[in-house]
């Protein structure tokens, strides 16, 4: 029994020497980094101003080389530190996206404010204004592509096994299975799951592909010392108030072992919660939007550069297109649609018209099709698609007029499948979470294959979305439509 516990002892403390290694290794590449890059953002802001073309009001005379060079010695070490106390280097402000970099942001407009009132203290530290502005905007810039480029080294090294947190998830209800499937599908998350504890399957039980129950929750102790366990991921619906308590008191205060607890509301949480004290008692409220203000505004600004100048483009084609849907068809040329936007208000999308106005009973003469369009929401050869709309779905030309809805802030160029009332029920406990967002006139959906992937798999990439939203995601759905339209995949 004592050479067993020796045994699963040991192999926790080489687990926690380990994750310690490598965390001084990444926080030794980061600093090097961010100085090499705080570096580079001094120097460049030194030779925009003082080097190049561009002629500014006041331009010195002879070469201040020597003189730059000993500021930025002296201001490197000063905005590492700065870097330091904003928690850049506090492993769990790491790899977060958004937090990262507004840190960043933050850290360098102190930075510059610190160079900004030195000059109020020594009148003889005279240095150029536009020098200090430029370097506090590449600095940003450098500091920010130098950590990109290390949060995508880390997640490369990820998925060959590095860098990963061993957890253990405590229960096996709906919500643990939940949470440790999306954990386990996304080894970019840095999450190793050893296994699920609990006293209501077997131990041996394989719940999700390679991963058991690996005992009951008694044996918790043990199963953390055995596994090497740095983290346990606990459902908080599938244990007792007392079961709760008792991990806490006997992880609450380890170093060495995190404890994360789920919300209960694993479904609600694609648009993020707060915690804030009542009467000194912490209680949850769930965000009812999923974008913070900063997001939103960035997503507006690439809604509103990005429909312009699609117009600007597109909107001789519309015109032809127009005279075309008219000598096809009667009927107008725009259909209007009515879907649901954010907070569950509904508008009209705008289409061009790719139906024949009396397309209904043209399908009723079809009971196999009217059946499959109840199923699955789309056929593929409709009766009640005119000539010119077969050519406009296939192409996705007849969502060009929907640049107007993104112009009036209905819709985004990216976003969630728009849907209209009666298709909410089909997303289930998710339907809520649709309202979270605009719907989009392009998203994952589409360049996964459209009318080609099934109603359940376009909610979960839906959910997908809306959960890991950023500005780069937007970029890079918006880049991939481009090959999905001239492919033409799932367009019909």
């Amino acid at each position: 029994m004592q050479a067993n516990t020796y045994s699963t002892s040991t192999t926790f403390r080489t687990a926690v020497n380990a994750r310690w290694a490598e965390r001084i290794l990444l926080m030794t590449l980061l600093v090097l980094i961010d100085i090499l890059m705080i570096g580079v953002g001094f120097f460049t802001a030194y030779l925009i101003r003082f080097e190049s073309f561009i002629t500014f009001t006041y331009q010195p005379e002879g070469s201040l080389t020597a003189f730059y060079q000993l500021i930025v010695f002296a201001l490197v070490p000063v905005w590492t530190m700065i870097f330091w106390s904003f928690g850049l280097y506090d492993f769990k402000n790491l790899f977060s996206g958004q937090k990262e970099y507004s840190l960043v942001f933050n850290a360098a407009t102190l930075g510059t404010m610190v160079v900004v009132v030195s000059t109020f203290f020594y009148p003889g530290f005279i240095i150029a204004r536009a020098w200090v502005l430029l370097s506090w905007v590449l600095i940003t810039f450098w500091v920010m592509f130098g950590r990109f480029g290390v949060r995508r080294l880390v997640q490369r090294l990820r998925t060959s096994g590095r860098f990963m947190t061993t957890v253990l998830v405590i229960g096996t209800n709906e919500e643990a299975l939940a949470i440790a499937a999306r954990l386990h599908e996304n080894p970019k998350a840095g999450i190793g799951i050893a296994g699920f504890v609990s006293n209501y399957k077997s131990t041996g039980t394989e719940l999700l592909p390679g991963i058991s129950v690996v005992g009951k929750l008694e044996t918790v102790e043990r199963l953390v010392r055995q596994y090497g366990i740095q983290e346990l991921i606990v459902s908080s619906t599938a244990l007792s108030r007392e079961e709760l308590l008792r991990l806490y008191q006997i992880f609450g205060v380890d170093s060495d072992v995190n404890i994360r607890l789920s919300s209960g509301l694993y479904e609600m949480l694609t648009t993020g919660v707060e915690v804030q004290e009542v009467g000194n008692v912490p209680l949850m409220s769930v965000k009812k939007v999923r974008l913070s203000g900063a997001e939103v505004f960035l997503k507006r600004c690439l809604d509103i550069t990005g429909a312009l100048a699609a117009l600007v483009v597109a909107l001789p084609m519309m015109v032809i297109i127009g005279i075309a849907i008219r000598r096809d068809s009667e009927g107008p040329v725009i259909y209007r649609r009515r879907v649901v936007g954010v907070g569950g208000k509904t508008f009209d999308a705008y289409k061009f018209r790719t139906m024949y106005v009396d397309g209904n009973e043209r399908l009723a003469k079809h009971p196999e099709l009217v059946k499959e369009l109840r199923e699955n929401g789309k056929l593929k050869d409709d009766p009640r698609v005119t000539k010119v709309g077969k050519l406009l779905r296939r192409t996705s030309l007849d969502e060009l007029p929907q640049l107007f809805n993104v112009l009036r802030g209905q819709m985004s160029l990216v976003g969630p499948r728009m849907i209209t009332e009666p298709e909410r029920a089909k997303y289930g406990v998710w339907r809520t979470n649709l309202l979270t967002v605009k719907p989009g006139m392009t998203g994952l959906w589409q360049v996964s294959g459209r009318s080609d992937v099934s109603y359940e798999g376009r909610v979960t990439l839906d959910m997908h979305y809306i959960r890991d939203y950023s500005l780069w995601f937007d970029l890079y759905i918006l880049w991939q439509t481009i090959p999905a339209v001239l492919q033409k995949r799932g367009a019909y």
